[in-house]
């Protein structure tokens, strides 16, 4: 759910089943489930409603009541994606089909293909780089009850050493004519867990429950309010990964279980009124488990139209986190939880984004191509993780950069 999250996406750009946190990974997709697992669906929840909002406020109107809830527009999406950052590189392509059926159904197809080529931190000073790839699908229905959507998914992720599976289920209910709109989410995740050489050695279950509710306040003026509990059983750790004590290398030792919690208050401003077609919007996270982990997110950004056919989005965010109740550095005893996974040390990481949108002119009616090319940097600094090859605090900076189209028939 990335407590740093990328900047919106279409769902092409989000793996099925959400990435989770392997050995040396980094970045945004690496907190998987660490606390930033949160961020991208509870964002999730509430961006398709800001969007429709958005849209309505750049095209020059104001904020009405929808007259009733309404299906997915068919659509087809195709996305390039990269990462490079802490010596870890990934890219590959996305698609996703979405199709509704006698205007009561709407399916979607979802295919993911992420190329890791690793050589972090974590895989140089205790292993060797390699290289793997991760292919994920995922499944979806959305029906319509009155003025309510369900949706139901599965997905499904594959790695050499890692298989991660989970079923959705999603009901938004607009009320009060349209000026509220309520969301209840399920997920029920199973994953595999194997390690080189030794084939499969563990299992993981998740439990993720979400609730939310977005009002519109004034006729320019949005807001949502999202939360969200989940519970983590099993092998929550991995088994590449070392922790240190007296400077010597031991095996990793993390709890089996995990709770956590996390609140999210999202607002949208239509800010046309000094800015023509344009609109600012701030966020406010918190997240806290029973590991000890205490972070905050905070995020601001802007939309702008530039003429008929340009849509220019900025985006500027802020994350904080302590370290996990059992996480060392470099310990000075055994005791019976003990890690050295930089995701869970205190740490901090900020990042700058921009995406710019292209309106394709000249379609037929009913039709619509937008070209969308987006660009994030994200700086990490460590405060209690030590570079091993040079005794200081590790630190470092990454790129991503996504390039996709979005045909809607």
């Amino acid at each position: 759910m990335q407590l740093s999250p990328p900047p919106e996406r279409p769902a092409a750009a989000s793996p099925p089943g959400g990435p989770r946190q392997r050995p040396g990974a980094a970045g945004s997709a690496a907190r998987a489930w660490g606390p930033s697992r949160f961020e991208g669906r509870l964002a999730d929840r509430a961006v398709g409603w800001l969007r429709a909002l958005l849209g309505t406020l750049l095209a020059g109107g104001s904020v009405a009541p929808a007259p009733a809830a309404t299906l997915p527009p068919d659509q087809a999406e195709a996305l390039f994606h990269s990462y490079d950052g802490g010596g870890v590189k990934a890219n590959g392509p996305a698609f996703l089909v979405r199709k509704s059926l006698a205007d009561r159904v709407s399916l979607s197809a979802q295919v993911y293909v992420d190329a890791v080529s690793n050589a972090s931190i974590d895989v140089v000073t205790t292993a060797s780089p390699f290289r793997e790839t991760r292919r994920a699908v995922q499944l979806g229905a959305q029906t319509l009850v009155r003025d309510a959507t369900i949706s139901v998914s599965a997905s499904s992720s594959r790695e050499p050493d890692y298989i991660a599976d989970a079923v959705n289920v999603d009901l938004t209910n607009e009320v009060f004519g349209g000026m509220t709109t309520v969301s209840l989410g399920y997920t029920r995740g199973h994953d595999q867990v194997g390690k080189k050489g030794l084939g499969w050695i563990d299992q993981a279950l998740h439990w993720q429950y979400r609730a939310g509710v977005t009002q519109i306040l004034t006729p320019t003026w949005l807001v949502s309010l999202n939360a969200e509990a989940i519970a983590d059983s099993g092998y929550l750790g991995s088994p590449y990964r070392a922790a240190r004590v007296f400077g010597a290398a031991v095996p990793e030792r993390n709890p089996r279980t995990r709770s956590s919690r996390a609140l999210e208050l999202r607002s949208v401003v239509d800010t046309s009124a000094w800015v023509a077609r344009s609109s600012l919007r701030a966020s406010v996270r918190g997240y806290a488990d029973n590991w000890q982990i205490r972070a905050t997110t905070i995020e601001f950004g802007g939309r702008k139209r530039l003429g008929e056919r340009w849509l220019l989005d900025a985006t500027l965010r802020a994350y904080r986190q302590s370290k996990a109740l059992f996480y060392s550095d470099n310990a000075s005893t055994q005791t019976l939880y003990l890690s050295r996974n930089r995701q869970l040390s205190d740490f901090n990481d900020t990042a700058v984004g921009a995406r710019l949108n292209y309106d394709w002119p000249g379609l037929a009616p009913g039709h619509k191509l937008v070209l969308t090319a987006s660009a994030e940097r994200m700086q990490y600094r460590y405060r209690d993780f030590t570079d091993l090859r040079t005794g200081r605090p590790y630190a470092f900076d990454a790129n991503v950069l996504q390039l996709y189209a979005t045909a809607t028939f």
